[in-house]
């Protein structure tokens, strides 16, 4: 119960002291509060739009928690998910007769194998040359962006537009969108991805590889002991991360634009890490936590219109606060146990 109560507390602090921002910048709290759920939730489109920009934070959210199961973070959810779109572009710009149903799924399988080569080269690093998988994911985020605009602009370059984006894919690798929605592009990439969350959760606690990632994350020496190799693990969760990234480019490509378009992602590979600190690593946490911070993203969007002193970036320090919230708890954890001693 304590910890299912803490992060809703930490959600409900961080709500409070950026509303308690909106004061000091003149504007009603409640007021903007009103205007954040109307523009989230107000309309069967509103709440589509919430789902839409829910979707790859739970795949982005999941990229980071299971390598932190296995002691890595994976801070290359950006790149991984950039060279996965573009894979499954690619596929459906080079290949556009390809029938349905082989269409889409020969797209995804290029999503996932993308990603999935570029979470493995850090995994790789970290465990035969000993590199640190912060610093090699950031800088492998840089390489996916060179190698992205460097494919789009001059190997796939759409000839009819004059915006940094790749041919359209054929009519056969789109997926279908529901209509309930009000129009907005809620696709079969949302429960793909929750369907990515279950099996996430499944691998963690239902298997023997999933034993092993944790244990070597809460005690490598005790996992070698144990007869488990460290190096396998690493690498087998860093591809594991990159794959799930590189879904996103499904529900992009394949559910949205139906084509790959340069700095598609606000920062979803980023913001997923926020997901995932919120979500405590778990998969249910990591579903819950991409709702909330696809309501704020979306919510935010009215502030510049129906606010003379608030805009859109309120939707930063909200996250901002609930995230300092959130890792609060290890400060009072801390100052409980010196008052013990």
């Amino acid at each position: 119960m304590r910890k299912v109560l803490q992060p809703i507390l930490a959600v409900a602090l961080g709500l409070a002291l950026g509303l308690g921002v909106t004061r000091i910048a003149g504007e009603s709290p409640w007021h903007v509060l009103q205007i954040l759920w109307r523009s989230a939730f107000g309309s069967n489109y509103d709440f589509g739009m919430t789902l839409f920009y829910s979707t790859p934070l739970i795949l982005t959210g999941l990229a980071v928690a299971v390598p932190f199961q296995a002691g890595l973070f994976n801070i290359g959810a950006e790149g991984q998910l950039t060279l996965g779109a573009l894979a499954a572009a690619a596929v459906g710009a080079l290949w556009p007769v390809m029938p349905w149903p082989l269409a889409p799924v020969l797209a995804t399988l290029a999503a996932i194998l993308a990603g999935t080569v570029w979470g493995a080269i850090p995994g790789w690093l970290r465990a035969r040359r000993g590199s640190h998988e912060v610093i090699n994911t950031i800088m492998l985020n840089f390489i996916a962006a060179g190698l992205a605009s460097y494919v789009t602009l001059y190997l796939l370059k759409n000839p009819d537009s004059q915006n940094p984006e790749t041919r359209p894919i054929g009519a056969g690798y789109l997926i279908h969108q529901f209509g309930v929605f009000g129009g907005a592009p809620v696709s079969l990439a949302l429960p793909l991805a929750v369907m990515a969350a279950v099996l996430v959760w499944i691998l963690l606690w239902r298997t023997v590889l999933g034993y092993e990632m944790r244990a070597v994350g809460q005690s490598e020496p005790a996992a070698r002991a144990a007869g488990i190799n460290p190096g396998r693990i690493r690498i087998i969760a860093m591809s594991v991360a990159g794959g799930l990234a590189g879904l996103v480019g499904v529900g992009e490509v394949l559910g949205n634009a139906g084509k790959f378009r340069l700095g598609f992602s606000p920062e979803y590979g980023f913001i997923g890490i926020a997901v995932a600190l919120l979500g405590r690593n778990q998969p249910v946490g990591v579903v819950a936590s991409a709702l909330l911070f696809g309501a704020l993203h979306k919510g935010a969007a009215d502030l510049d219109l129906e606010t003379e002193h608030v805009t859109r970036e309120l939707s930063l320090i909200l996250q901002a606060l609930i995230i300092l919230s959130v890792s609060a708890e290890g400060l009072w954890s801390w100052m409980k146990k010196r008052r013990e001693a």
